[in-house]
């Protein structure tokens, strides 16, 4: 019978969290190389492994639902803003600048954090 995980230990809890990431992250996997074979796509390119690695920290960090995708190349102009490449996976930190302006988000680039554009960024 299952045990509604709420009076679960922790480490067994995040035991079943890992195990069930790491399922459907090789469901996801999958479903991609199912994905790419059926339409090859010109604007993925698959993820080397440093890149995938990146994306696996970020998403261990602070979950799937945070990531996102560059759309076009963003080269950063001010202080804080980061340069990225087209197809490069970020996660999202904060949709607002620190004066507040929704158009500028502050990201995770998987090291470097800083600002981009967010109309350049896509949910991956």
């Amino acid at each position: 019978p299952q045990m509604p995980h709420g009076h679960m230990p922790l480490p067994s809890f995040w035991k079943v969290v890992e195990d069930t990431l790491q399922q459907s992250s090789a469901q996801l996997r999958t479903f991609c190389q199912t994905f790419e074979t059926v339409t090859p796509s010109p604007v993925s390119q698959p993820l080397n492994p440093a890149e995938e690695r990146k994306v696996l920290s970020l998403v261990s960090k602070h979950g799937p639902d945070k990531l996102y995708q560059v759309t076009s190349n963003i080269s950063g102009s001010k202080d804080m803003d980061l340069t990225l490449l087209r197809g490069q996976i970020v996660a999202l930190l904060q949709s607002a600048d620190t004066k507040g302006n929704t158009s500028r988000w502050l990201v995770d680039a998987g090291g470097p954090r800083g600002f981009v554009p967010a109309a350049k960024l896509q949910p991956y």
